[in-house]
């Protein structure tokens, strides 16, 4: 088995399912989900994995 980076791939169970590297945002959904806040906004730069955590927060509730 060889662990790729996954340049592009913006879908937690691809990342899962083929092997690559990935940093594991779990703390940060833990805190989101623990802040109670209405609304939360989530400011980072290009390429700085928002719509993977967004990803993992879909895949954690509704799979």
């Amino acid at each position: 088995m060889k662990w790729q980076m996954p340049i592009g791939v913006d879908n937690f169970f691809d990342i899962r399912s083929k092997y690559y590297y990935f940093v594991d945002k779990t703390d940060f959904i833990r805190q989101l989900i623990d802040g109670h806040s209405a609304v939360t906004l989530i400011t980072r730069p290009r390429r700085f994995g928002k719509t993977l955590t967004l990803s993992m927060l879909e895949y954690f509730f509704f799979h």
